[in-house]
């Protein structure tokens, strides 16, 4: 029940309540209402009411309006959604005489919404059967995940979600060697033990056994030959190579794997030893990352345009690429320490990742055209493209826009299945889906290998298009939606485990929906409804932010690592250098520079930039304002949306008169340039200011952070994690672009009358990235993950496969489908 409802119902402020209501369907045409319009009508109220300022927050219906997210009005009735905590969601509906109100079923809200959908123009149509609320929409399928969920473990603490690692850790601990007080023995710790020893027993590399042999078929065996094992390594020098006593150890049971040396090798039985006779979730995470289970890794990205030089993606897929890239150097990396340590190299085990992507013939002077590239400054990393199938002997020749290559995903899996299994000479171990098409071909392929799958969103699309699932129909033509957001469903509930970079990217904040809370619930009119899509307290979750590459940004004040010419290059291009793909100049450079580097997408909001400081004379007399777009021309815009914003840049720079304080560049820089770039900016006690609409993580925020370069972030999404606020950086409100110039103004003005305040800034900065945002942080936590989640599923895979089973249903009855029609579309286009 809805208990802050009650209060205002009970109290002195019901009138208030009753005033609100009818203000809200007076002033208004519309009947929905969302979080930000319900606050600033409640604003209204107050100011039109005198109210004192302590009733906006503090009063019971502050409360209630601070709480609730979503409001619709129909003639009988007022709905309401409140949030009166993280991650947990009541539904209420109140007589619109407010004489009594009840809690209501998911089901009902769905049916409410495809009401309005099919309401009239001006609000909703009454109940066919006269009591709202509670007719099903006939013919529409239902998805609920839930009972998959129930016979799972499951966090309880809204702020241990997104640590999942360490819930499994305990959970599996408190079960594993476990027996009960009397003696007997714990069926279902016999039951965990026995598949641990089953999953060493059947570890294996290209054909050679690892860890333990068929000397050891039993659980007692385990437990009498790992002290017998212990005494016998006890006994000799600890640096004593693997090599020199492997055959002994064989003999007890024990296969290569346990250390490179007698000192590891006993570390790492001590480790299991322990786990035997006294379990603890610190020695099963310590144990757990010191056995191999992880050699050969696949890292699926499937936009295109995957390159190492000049196109790194294209817009809004740029920072993916960086990403994965990173990424698979960081894991082989890994993987070779690990490798090593386990003293598995000198038996010639080698690991291998591979970044999965699309061929395109037609590569546009890229290489997306090679099947097979390798990654630079790795031995065994490589990019493995396949193209896309079109019919039973083409392919397709040219780039297809992420929002159109949802039919060519499962003829691509098939293909990449060959394709891995010849690259790999057997099947991977870890499949890692990036994005919505990659985490749906990432789950195909975790069917058909049997293996660990991860999912990594890096951004949903359902919550950044509002009302996207609602109006799915008006926007399938361009955005394909029903496809998405099915694939959505499949991937994140497929996926044994989930990373995501930021806590908030699950569950948001106590005013913003996460993105994968978006997934919770919703209907699509007509298609489906999604009574239960996701379960957020589910420890399949886990927050594992990516990093940086430091080889490339690195501190300003590193000047060892910088080479004067490559600097005085970027200064001129930032500041002085005339090109055709630059428009403007600086009257005096002198001023202190703003910096800003993104595609010219509506969602980066650089025009609204632009327009804050052309609305700030002070921003002007003070700062110069340098963006970095790729391009400058309309001509040049893949899209409608591109192409509007250039011209939007072209116009504010005419309406506001900023000739002479803007330079627009429309210069793709390399990797390597763009750390210059900052660091040029920050030699010049400039800032970075990002100001984007929402930003799911920001990995180019953490690249100025660590050049040294005082940042502005938005704080709606990851930045709000990322930075913390005034100690290593700033957040802003970028909607607001008032606030937004008197914050940095504030920043600048305090700079001036503190000589060392922006050096302390920035010197806060790089230490918040190098304490908590690096690519080995995050890599040591990937395999981890990998293997105690791969062990966790090995051992409860009855549980498991029914959601599996289920999710394969989804992507026959819904999926595929809709995506054979729009195969049909493209081939007679």
């Amino acid at each position: 029940m809805c208990e802050l409802l009650r209060a205002v119902l009970d109290g002195d402020e019901k009138a208030d309540l009753r005033q609100l209501l009818d203000q809200l369907r007076a002033n208004h045409r519309e009947r929905y209402f969302l979080k930000n319009q319900i606050l600033q009508a409640f604003e209204d109220y107050c100011n039109n009411y005198q109210k004192p300022a302590y009733f906006s927050r503090t009063s019971a219906l502050g409360e209630l309006i601070h709480y609730t997210h979503e409001i619709i009005l129909e003639k009988e009735s007022v709905w309401f959604i409140v949030r009166p905590k993280i991650a947990s969601q009541d539904i209420c509906r109140l007589a619109v005489d407010l004489s009594h109100f009840e809690s209501m079923p998911v089901e009902a809200w769905l049916n409410l919404q495809d009401r309005f959908i099919s309401g009239d123009a001006t609000g909703l149509s009454d109940s066919p059967t006269g009591h709202e609320g509670t007719v099903a929409t006939s013919g529409v399928l239902e998805i609920d995940v839930r009972p998959f969920y129930e016979s799972f473990p499951t966090i309880r603490d809204p702020r241990n979600i997104g640590k999942g690692i360490e819930f499994l850790h305990r959970y599996l601990s408190s079960q594993l060697f476990a027996n009960t007080k009397s003696g007997r023995d714990n069926v279902p710790s016999q039951q965990w033990l026995e598949a641990f020893l089953d999953l060493l027993q059947n570890s294996e590399y290209e054909g050679t056994p690892l860890m333990i042999n068929e000397q050891i078929n039993s659980t007692t065996q385990l437990s009498q030959q790992v002290k017998r094992a212990l005494t016998f390594v006890g006994e000799r020098p600890a640096d004593e190579p693997y090599e020199q006593f492997r055959a002994k150890l064989q003999v007890l049971g024990f296969e290569p794997g346990w250390g490179n040396t007698a000192g590891r090798v006993r570390e790492t039985l001590e480790l299991l030893d322990r786990l035997i006779d006294s379990p603890d979730h610190g020695v099963l995470d310590a144990f757990i990352s010191h056995i191999p289970l992880v050699f050969r890794i696949v890292l699926v990205a499937i936009h295109g345009w995957v390159n190492q030089e000049d196109s790194l993606g294209r817009p809004l897929t740029t920072g993916q690429v960086v990403y994965v890239l990173n990424q698979a150097r960081s894991l082989e990396k890994q993987l070779q320490e690990d490798i090593k340590l386990a003293g598995l190299d000198v038996i010639g085990v080698q690991p291998k990742v591979i970044i999965l992507t699309r061929l395109i013939p037609n590569s546009e002077g890229t290489k997306s055209h090679e099947r097979l590239e390798k990654i630079h400054g790795t031995e065994n990393a490589w990019i493995l493209r396949v193209p896309f199938p079109e019919g039973n002997t083409n392919v397709t020749q040219n780039r297809i826009p992420r929002f159109e290559l949802w039919p060519y995903l499962e003829s691509f899996a098939q293909e990449a299945e060959k394709e891995l299994l010849a690259e790999f000479k057997g099947r991977p171990n870890l499949i890692v889906g990036n994005y919505s098409d990659g985490n749906l071909v990432a789950f195909l392929l975790a069917r058909r290998f049997k293996v660990t799958q991860c999912s990594i969103a890096h951004v949903l699309e359902k919550p950044r298009y509002l009302f996207s699932n609602l109006y799915w129909k008006d926007l399938e033509e361009q955005y394909h939606f029903s496809l998405q957001f099915t694939a959505d469903l499949i991937g994140m509930n497929g996926a044994d485990f989930i990373i995501t970079s930021t806590y908030q990217e699950i569950v948001g904040t106590p005013e913003q929906w996460g993105q994968y809370e978006s997934y919770k619930y919703f209907t699509m009119p007509n298609l489906y409804h999604v009574v239960d899509g996701i379960d957020l307290f589910s420890p399949k979750f886990n927050v594992v932010p990516p990093g940086v590459n430091e080889s490339v940004f690195f501190p300003y004040t590193q000047n060892s690592e910088r080479v004067a010419s490559e600097t005085e290059r970027i200064k001129a291009l930032l500041f002085t250098h005339e090109d055709s793909q630059i428009m403007g100049y600086l009257e005096d450079t002198s001023k202190r520079p703003i910096l800003a580097l993104a595609s010219l997408y509506p969602s980066k909001n650089l025009t609204g930039l632009v327009e804050c400081f052309g609305q700030s004379p002070d921003l002007q007399e003070r700062c110069n304002l340098i963006v970095v777009t790729g391009k400058v021309r309309p001509d040049e815009a893949k899209d409608s949306e591109e192409r509007g914003e250039i011209e939007k840049f072209q116009q504010l720079i005419d309406q506001y008169n900023l000739h002479g304080k803007v330079r627009w560049l429309g210069l793709r820089f390399t990797t390597p340039d763009s750390g210059e770039v900052y660091r040029v900016i920050a030699d010049c006690g400039g800032i970075l200011v990002h100001p984007a609409r929402f930003e799911a993580f920001g990995l180019s925020i953490l690249e100025a952070m660590v050049s040294g370069l005082p940042t502005f972030a938005t704080q709606f999404g990851g930045p709000l994690e990322i930075i913390q606020e005034g100690e290593s950086g700033f957040h802003i409100n970028s909607t607001d672009l008032v606030g937004m110039a008197e914050k940095l103004l504030q920043f600048i003005s305090r700079c001036d009358q503190e000589p060392n305040y922006w050096n302390e800034i920035s010197q806060r900065a790089i230490k918040r990235v190098h304490d908590k945002y690096t690519w080995k942080n995050h890599t040591k936590q990937l395999l981890g993950l990998a293997k105690i989640y791969g062990f966790w599923n090995y051992a409860s895979v009855e549980n498991r496969e029914a959601l599996l089973r289920y999710m394969e249903a989804l992507f026959y009855l819904c999926y595929k489908p809709k995506a054979e029609q729009l195969l049909q579309k493209h081939m007679q286009q």
